[in-house]
């Protein structure tokens, strides 16, 4: 087996290694497998596996409202057990919006898309104290920040002072305004968009903050058996502004997801298969091709993203072959090429390929 991550260049399967599920081809698409799987012969914690279930079939009913792009749509699934963010990375008109109004509607959450601007200000995220005239008295008006699921549209054309202020958002799960601070709901998720290619007044998202999203996904052109379908949709009357009408409903609720976040955290990691992941994560930092490596924050997202794939696959341990799965999405927008790299056209994607080739797998 290869892997299929898009970006990804083939990796050989070490021998006798059991074939993993690709995140390109969607969670739903294994949901049989993962329910095959007998718990009394699994060595590990006892999960509820209906709620198990329900996440697998997440994915599914999320593609009611979105056509193709799945390893988008298992991305956003992974952090929501990792209770991490998403940097989502596609040109305009890919369905980046479509896509989480969709997984909203799937979770019975609120959802808010903000358009990241030069002039905006921390205020205009996080929210800030306004005068009232019935009370004289301040009063805190809350900000888009403050729903479960947040789109950040284009972050990097806001400027740094209110990146940071989101930052604070996304590592403390809080808000400071007028030094108090104010909790967020949970479950809360942050989908940050780039677009690849415009750069005309933009923000660099610097490296700090890139590593605060556990995962970067990236929204390709669809391929044209996808677009037909998508353009058949629409042609029979889809209105991307009524979900609902395309029979997408709640299909797990909060509890629920609350569950399955417990659930993931008690996946199985065998000191092995932790070493694995410290040794990949080494490796970047001597590559030849790097000039930046992955930190501890790195390899410890990529154990939490092992963990949720595992457990969405129908196991309660984790194997070499999750670490593999999850590290292209985990990783590539935590390392740097160096300069003679860049300018000799090379990819992140196949130095982290390369990496993971390089890399003992524990037997």
């Amino acid at each position: 087996m290869t892997d299929t991550t898009p970006g990804a260049s083939p990796t050989p399967e070490p021998a006798g290694s059991a074939p993993a599920p690709s995140p390109a081809q969607g969670i739903g698409a294994h949901g049989a497998d993962a329910q095959a799987v007998d718990p009394q012969e699994v060595d590990g914690p006892s999960v509820d596996q209906d709620t198990r279930a329900d996440l697998q079939r997440l994915s599914t009913e999320i593609h009611k409202g979105v056509v193709g792009q799945d390893a988008a749509v298992t991305s956003l699934v992974v952090a929501l057990l990792c209770r991490g963010h998403v940097l989502l990375e596609g040109v305009p008109g890919v369905a980046k919006t479509l896509l989480v109004r969709s997984m909203a509607a799937a979770l019975d959450v609120t959802m808010r898309r903000v358009q990241f601007t030069p002039d905006m200000m921390p205020g205009d995220i996080t929210g800030s104290l306004i005068y009232d005239n019935t009370t004289s008295d301040l009063v805190f008006r809350e900000g888009p920040v403050f729903t479960n699921l947040l789109l950040a549209d284009e972050i990097n054309r806001t400027p740094p002072k209110t990146q940071s202020a989101l930052l604070e958002a996304m590592e403390e799960r809080q808000v400071t305004v007028d030094g108090a601070s104010r909790p967020l709901p949970d479950p809360f998720l942050v989908i940050a968009t780039q677009n690849p290619l415009e750069f005309d007044g933009t923000y660099t998202l610097p490296e700090a903050q890139l590593d605060r999203f556990l995962l970067k996904a990236v929204m390709p052109l669809p391929d044209r058996e996808v677009e037909v379908g998508v353009l058949r949709r629409h042609a029979d009357g889809f209105d991307t502004t009524d979900l609902a009408a395309m029979g997408l409903g709640p299909v797990v609720d909060v509890p629920s997801l609350h569950r399955a976040q417990q659930d993931v955290s008690q996946v199985v990691a065998e000191d092995p298969v932790v070493q694995y992941i410290v040794d990949v994560c080494r490796a970047t930092r001597r590559s030849p091709s790097l000039s930046l490596g992955v930190s501890p924050r790195g390899a410890i997202a990529l154990l939490r993203t092992s963990r949720a794939w595992a457990y969405l696959t129908g196991r309660d341990f984790i194997t070499p072959d999750d670490v593999k799965m999850m590290a292209p999405a985990t990783l590539s927008h935590r390392v740097r090429l160096t300069t003679e790299s860049e300018l000799e056209g090379t990819q992140v994607e196949s130095v982290l390929a390369a990496t993971l080739a390089s890399v003992p797998v524990p037997r």
